[in-house]
């Protein structure tokens, strides 16, 4: 994201805050100004609407996330750490936008081609056919075994996303607080990578 002040900063803080909990649809730019602590003509003055906001919100929460996958796929790493990657980035921005996969699942059930059309259409949008390709080289080379490049893809991400979607449950079921439910995080770092590695072992 581009620089930008101490004044938008605070705004777009207080927008994420709010569009994670309600929505896009549920946010009024009233309740923004309040959490920022301005007054609605200054939030005006800064975004001069709710859709301009929602996407610099949007672009702030993924953007490092793709910016760090679509930097990997440009330089020429072996596979296993291109996956690395991939997983390392989707742990790291949800962890710090924990509300994060709950919001875009609500967003893009209620308006599903538009919020399509902001992720692909971001300059950093990964090129993920391109990573389909390393996957299926790789396996012609030997390296790792036959495999759908979508569903490798699709069972990578769901890896990642899962426990922060299910973490209720999952500290509930199994007796977790908050410090035992970031350390299982981050030992799920390694985890997926190795459990990747091992089911690509040809």
């Amino acid at each position: 994201m581009e620089s930008v002040s101490n004044t938008e900063q605070q705004i777009i803080a207080a927008a994420k805050k709010i569009f994670f909990q309600r929505g896009m649809s549920g946010a009024r730019m009233q309740d923004i100004a309040d959490e920022a602590g301005i007054n609605k003509a200054l939030l005006h003055y800064y975004f001069r609407s709710k859709d301009k906001l929602f996407d610099m919100v949007f672009e702030d929460a993924i953007g490092e996330m793709f910016s760090n996958i679509k930097a990997s796929q440009q330089q020429d790493l072996p596979l296993d750490q291109k996956i690395a990657v991939l997983v390392n980035s989707y742990i790291n921005v949800i962890s710090k936008n924990p509300y994060l996969p709950q919001f875009i699942l609500h967003e893009v059930n209620q308006q599903p081609e538009r919020m399509v059309k902001r992720m692909t259409g971001g300059p950093n949008f990964p090129e993920i056919k391109s990573f389909f390709k390393d996957i299926q080289a790789g396996a012609k080379k030997g390296f790792i075994r036959k495999v759908d490049p979508l569903q490798l893809v699709i069972s990578v991400l769901s890896m990642c996303i899962f426990p922060f979607v299910a973490r209720p449950m999952i500290q509930g079921i199994f007796e977790m607080d908050n410090k035992q439910f970031n350390r299982f995080i981050e030992e799920r770092r390694t985890f997926i990578v190795d459990f990747v590695k091992a089911a690509l072992r040809p």
